[in-house]
C-alpha cells in the first residue's frame, strides 16, 4: 500500500515541476509590470519586451556559448526597449495605451528580424540546482530543490518587490506617485524620474522572462515564441489586485492551465489541439470578466493615476 501511494505521488512530481517552470516567465513579467503600474504607468508592451529579451538573449548565448550572458543580454534588451516607451510617454507625453501597443508590434517585428538566422538552433540550457542531501530527499527534494536557479530568482524578486512596496521608504514614495502624482511632486519627489526607474525595472523583468523562455524553458528560438504570455502577465496584475503576494498564485494557476492543456493533447483525449491551446487565454478572459464585475475592489486597489499623463508645473 505504501509503495502504491509513493508511486502515485511520484507521478505527480514531474507535472508540478513543469508547472513551476511554466509559471516563472509569468512571475518575472508580471512582477515588473506590477511595479510599473504602481508608479502610475500602464505599459501594454510587455509582450514585445519579452520577445526582444528572448531573441537578444538567445542570440548572445548562441554567439558566446554562455546562457548566463544570454540572460544578462535579455534583461538589458528588455530594459532598453522599455526606455523607448518611457521617453515617448513620460517625456513626450504620448498616449500610454497606444505607445504600449506600438511597442508590442515593434518587438514582434524586431525579434523576427534578429532571430531569422537562429530559427531551429538549440543551446545548452542552464542546469537545475542540486543541493547535497536536500535534493535527494524523496519527493520533497525534487519539488523544492530540483528547479533551475531562475525559478528561485523569480520568487525572490517577487518577495523583494512586496517588501519594497510595503516596508521601504522609496516603495511608499513610488506608491504615492502612482496614487497622486501632483501631490508627490508638490512635496518635492521627482515623479518623472521615479516612473522612469519603474518602467525600466518592468522592462528588465519582461526581458528576463523572455530570456527564460528561449534559454531555459525551451531552449531554442522560434518566432512569436512568447505566445501571448505578455498579455497574460498584464492580466495577472489585475488578477492579483496589484498585490505582489497574489501574483505567484496567479502565475502558478495559469502555468498549470498551460501544462494541463499540453498533457491533455499528449494523452490523446480526442479534443482538438487548437481548442486546447486556447485554454490559457480563455481562462484569462474569464478571470478578467469576473474581476471587472467588482468595480469597487478595482477602484480601491488600482493606482489612481494609472495611465494618466503627468507634466510638472514650472
Amino acid at each position: 500500500m505504501t509503495e502504491l501511494i509513493l508511486a502515485s505521488v511520484l507521478t505527480v512530481v514531474p507535472p508540478i515541476m513543469t508547472m513551476m517552470t511554466a509559471a516563472t516567465p509569468l512571475v518575472f513579467a508580471a512582477t515588473g509590470e506590477l511595479i510599473c503600474e504602481k508608479s502610475g504607468v500602464l505599459n501594454l508592451g510587455v509582450e514585445g519586451m519579452m520577445l526582444i529579451g528572448a531573441v537578444f538573449g538567445f542570440a548572445t548565448a548562441a554567439v558566446t556559448g554562455s546562457a548566463s550572458l544570454g540572460l544578462l543580454a535579455a534583461a538589458v534588451a528588455g530594459m532598453l526597449a522599455s526606455l523607448i516607451f518611457a521617453v515617448l510617454t513620460l517625456t513626450l507625453l504620448s498616449n500610454q495605451v497606444a505607445t504600449g501597443l506600438a511597442l508590442t508590434i515593434f518587438g514582434t517585428g524586431l525579434s523576427a528580424l534578429v532571430g531569422f538566422d537562429y530559427v531551429g538552433e538549440t543551446i545548452e540550457r542552464i542546469g537545475t540546482v542540486h543541493l547535497p542531501f536536500l535534493s535527494d530527499i524523496p519527493v520533497i527534494g525534487r519539488l523544492v530543490f530540483g528547479h533551475d536557479p531562475l525559478v528561485y530568482l523569480g520568487i525572490l524578486v517577487l518577495l523583494g518587490s512586496g517588501w519594497f512596496l510595503n516596508h521601504s521608504r522609496w516603495g511608499m514614495v513610488l506608491r504615492a506617485v502612482g496614487d497622486s502624482d501632483v501631490s508627490a511632486h508638490a512635496i518635492g519627489y521627482p515623479v518623472v524620474a521615479i516612473r522612469f526607474a519603474a518602467v525600466s525595472f518592468g522592462g528588465l523583468m519582461a526581458g528576463l522572462g523572455g530570456g527564460y523562455l528561449s534559454l531555459i524553458y525551451t531552449p531554442l528560438w522560434a518566432e512569436n515564441m512568447t505566445a501571448g504570455r505578455g498579455w497574460i502577465a498584464l492580466a495577472l496584475v489585475v488578477f492579483a489586485s496589484w498585490r505582489p503576494g497574489r501574483v505567484l498564485f496567479g502565475a502558478i494557476l495559469f502555468g498549470g492551465i498551460t501544462i494541463a492543456q499540453l498533457n491533455a493533447q499528449a494523452a490523446g483525449l480526442g479534443i482538438p489541439a487548437a481548442f486546447m491551446s486556447m485554454l490559457p487565454y480563455i481562462a484569462t478572459i474569464v478571470v478578467l470578466v469576473l474581476i471587472s464585475r467588482d468595480a469597487i475592489r478595482i477602484r480601491l486597489n488600482a493606482p489612481a493615476c494609472l495611465g494618466k499623463p503627468f507634466r510638472a508645473e514650472r
